[in-house]
């Protein structure tokens, strides 16, 4: 009996262990995260343009002491370059996923709370954009828009909320043919009480993820449509001009011109990711407790 006991109790007590590893996890990776950002945003904002200037007389250093991520053709430094261009990034990259996300919540919320055409109609529109490639999309609206900062942050926006609508959709249609939701619809509540009280406070851990998911996502959009030229101007220190710039110089051995800015961008990407599928265990019980 005693043996019997011990083992329910380890039983018990190993979902709670693993939940408590996963919280720890993901406070650590957000802290990390956190001061990653910052320091990136700030030092990203301290750099003025002037202070990329050209110097001839340091072309292609390799990496060394003076220039860890070494110099480029023109002798301007790569991690200085780097960094500015990390930070446009993750600024483009904030702002996207924040106009994302608000979007897939206005329409996941509104369209199936009305019901019928409005619903349709979303339904459809998210299908469509999700059977089309978002880096076409995403070039065919930089165009139409003129390109340059506006174009590629409506491009990106355009193309990102539509997978988190779809989720958010799925949610508000549960909560629609709920019990509760039901009783408020016979004591007269209309679709603004429902979605207040019953749709939000159900929705917001859904939101998190879906915001934090989209990050990453956008930040790489955004540099393969500027590498690719449909994006931000060749003037701007952005990693996809930097990686765009680099490409005729790797096949002469100037390997560090693509790589530091390139591997910087994807270890960025990497770490929201992770983040985000920490918070996502954390807030749905089953995953939690695989």
């Amino acid at each position: 009996m005693e043996n019997h006991a011990v083992i329910k109790k380890t039983e018990k007590a190993e979902p709670v262990k693993e939940r408590f590893g996963i919280r720890e996890k993901t406070i650590t990776s957000i802290v990390i995260l956190s001061v990653f950002f910052i320091a990136i945003l700030v030092a990203g904002s301290l750099i003025h343009t002037n202070s990329l200037y050209v110097d001839l007389t340091n072309i292609f250093i390799p990496p060394d002491g003076n220039h860890p991520f070494g110099t480029d053709w023109v002798g301007r430094d790569m991690l200085l370059r780097t960094v500015k261009g990390l930070s446009l990034s993750m600024k483009i990259g904030l702002l996207c996923s924040a106009t994302s996300s608000l979007i897939a919540m206005l329409l996941g919320i509104v369209a199936p709370l009305l019901g019928g055409k409005a619903d349709a109609f979303v339904s459809w529109l998210v299908d469509l954009l999700l059977s089309v490639p978002h880096t076409l999309v995403i070039i065919l609206i930089s165009v139409a828009c003129g390109g340059g900062l506006k174009g590629i942050v409506i491009g990106v926006t355009a193309t990102h909320w539509t997978s988190l609508t779809r989720i958010i959709r799925a949610e508000v249609l549960q909560i629609k043919e709920a019990e509760y939701t039901k009783i408020s619809r016979r004591f007269g509540k209309g679709n603004w009480f429902i979605a207040k009280e019953h749709v939000l406070p159900h929705i917001i851990p859904q939101l998190v993820v879906g915001t934090v998911l989209i990050f990453p996502h956008a930040i790489l959009h955004e540099a393969s449509v500027t590498f690719l030229g449909f994006g931000l101007p060749a003037h701007e220190p952005a990693i996809g001009v930097i990686l765009s710039e680099s490409m005729k110089y790797l096949t002469s051995g100037k390997w560090w011109l693509a790589f530091f800015p390139g591997i910087s961008l994807v270890m960025v990407s990497m770490m929201v990711n992770s983040i985000g599928r920490n918070i996502e265990k954390l807030i749905n019980p089953k995953s939690a407790n695989e």
